[in-house]
């Protein structure tokens, strides 16, 4: 974990001179704010007092009005609450956006033609990065509060907060055109948080956009989830396909999916901006355990609850729960061209979860070894509809 920009060490009510002269003592509340985040493991902090900007509220209700959103209700449910930070508090005076870094050690995209090999997006390979980063914005919370008073709100993730242009308005980076942030440190490979505050702190520069004309992200893309750039379409994104969609994969999807697993870093992967982030910055919660970094398809296909639990304990991973990271095994198996898979895909025609079985029905028929015979019995409509089209 990165610790820099510490505080100058106090001997009464003096700073050693020396020590001072070397690294100079933050003298406002908004500098020792920031020496405090980067302390405790953020690096990139910024700070906007630009609360109440139409835009980023404009697009979200464009993005939801063409149902870009798939199934993910919860988005237009609070959409509202979304456009702007007072619309959300109205006390807000100051945002302060953070970034914690999560930058691979190895390039993510060297698993690409790999297919027994089910990828698992960079940030699920370690601890679940809600705790790691909400864990470091309380005590931060707890700084500002003891230091300046007033009174905050923590948020990570899972609050209708737009972080990724708060974070452009601080500083921190520019929404890239795969609509994720990119910083000039630290690429494509932040996880970000905000913290909410009565007080009226020192506001950074927004970042101007650098992308410049590259479209690497959007080329990239296997299920072409960009219609154009700085817009997404998330029903066919990999990372909302292995993640948020619980239904079957749609079909005409399925090839694209590749051997993704669970989410998808290709677009951030192929980001030129990645050349400066090194992982040396990256917060160690967050590197990759042995045995998500490379996983065989086979040993999620043959996954239990017990053993799902058991694997995915403190990953983010389980949150979506055993039934989808099976079925997106399966897609994975039927596209991996591996006749050795069979036997597994064929233990899971019996399956208790829908979802799982007809995605085992296609993968089944991907490989050429689905014996119609083995459908007896089945009654589930869209299980059926799977035999059906295969």
């Amino acid at each position: 974990m990165l610790r820099c920009c510490r505080s100058a060490e106090r001997i009464g009510s003096f700073h050693r001179p020396s020590y001072r002269y070397l690294h100079p003592v933050p003298d406002t509340l908004t500098q020792r704010l920031k020496a405090e985040a980067a302390r405790l493991g953020f690096v990139a902090i910024g700070v906007t007092r630009d609360i109440d900007d139409p835009l980023p509220g404009t697009r979200l209700a464009e993005w939801l009005g063409e149902g870009a959103h798939g199934s993910m209700e919860w988005m237009a449910a609070k959409a509202a609450w979304r456009h702007s930070p007072a619309a959300l508090w109205p006390a807000v005076r100051s945002v302060v956006a953070l970034g914690m870094s999560y930058a691979p050690p190895e390039d993510p995209m060297r698993l690409a033609h790999s297919p027994e090999t089910a990828r698992i997006s960079v940030y699920a390979q370690g601890q679940d990065y809600h705790d790691v980063v909400k864990k470091a914005l309380k005590a931060l919370a707890r700084w500002i509060v003891a230091e300046g008073g007033g009174a905050l709100k923590v948020f990570v993730d899972t609050a209708p907060v737009m972080e990724k242009p708060l974070a452009m308005a601080a500083g921190l980076g520019w929404q890239g055109k795969h609509t994720n942030l990119v910083s000039r440190a630290h690429g494509s490979w932040l996880l970000l948080g905000c913290i909410f505050t009565e007080l009226p702190l020192d506001p950074d520069p927004a970042s101007p956009d650098s992308c410049g004309s590259c479209q690497a992200c959007q080329d990239i893309c296997p299920t072409g989830a960009f219609p154009a750039p700085y817009r997404i379409d998330a029903r066919r994104c990999i990372s909302y396909l292995t993640i948020e969609h619980h239904g079957p994969i749609p079909r005409e999807l399925r090839a694209g999916i590749g051997n993704h697993v669970y989410g998808c870093d290709d677009c951030l992967s192929v980001c030129p901006w990645n050349k400066f982030a090194a992982s040396a910055h990256a917060n160690l919660a967050f590197a990759p355990r042995a045995e998500l970094a490379a996983p065989h398809v086979a040993d999620m296909l043959a996954l239990d609850d017990a053993a799902f639990r058991t694997v995915f304990a403190g990953s983010p991973i389980k949150r979506i729960g055993r039934d989808l990271l099976v079925r997106n095994a399966a897609i994975v198996a039927g596209n991996s061209g591996e006749a050795a898979l069979v036997p597994r895909l064929e233990a899971l025609l019996a399956d208790p979860a829908p979802v799982v079985r007809g995605a085992a029905v296609w993968a089944l028929a991907r490989l050429g070894a689905l014996d119609a015979a083995r459908s007896a019995g089945e009654t589930d409509p869209e299980v059926l509809a799977e035999w059906a089209a295969a």
